[in-house]
């Protein structure tokens, strides 16, 4: 399982689960694309590529999430994949995050909510066992 919804009253939470950093980030990313579109309805013909840089993975995760949210706000891009490299040197966390889906076309995307920001509200990352699980909260 990449990602799951659980209920909530007025916003949107998920967990994302992968075994490796990078997995779970990309999984996360999905989640939230797919809160916004039915991800199966996009195509990889637009790249982008994020770069970020933080001193903690949490706080990389937030931007990241947050980033997507920009980038389809401003550019009015959706994501269908995504391949992260995370690099951590000298207390500092470091994504390259190659993106691919396209610009949202109303007539052809199966459109659903519109994410607005993450939420620090319970927001995590940690590794339980051998597995990466994040648990968000998307404001809709």
């Amino acid at each position: 399982m990449k990602y799951r919804f659980l209920p909530h009253t007025a916003d949107i939470i998920f967990e994302a689960y992968g075994n490796t950093v990078e997995r779970v980030f990309e999984n996360s990313g999905l989640a939230l694309e797919e809160i916004m579109v039915s991800t199966s309805t996009l195509n990889t013909e637009e790249h982008y590529e994020i770069t970020l840089k933080s001193n903690n993975l949490e706080n990389l995760l937030y931007d990241f999430l947050s980033e997507l949210i920009f980038v389809k706000d401003t550019e009015g891009l959706l994501f269908k994949k995504f391949d992260i490299v995370i690099m951590h040197k000298k207390k500092e966390y470091e994504l390259i995050a190659k993106c691919e889906g396209e610009k949202i076309n109303h007539e052809k995307h199966e459109l659903h909510d519109d994410a607005k920001a993450i939420t620090m509200h319970e927001f995590k990352i940690k590794k339980e066992k051998n597995i990466w699980k994040t648990h968000v909260l998307v404001d809709i």
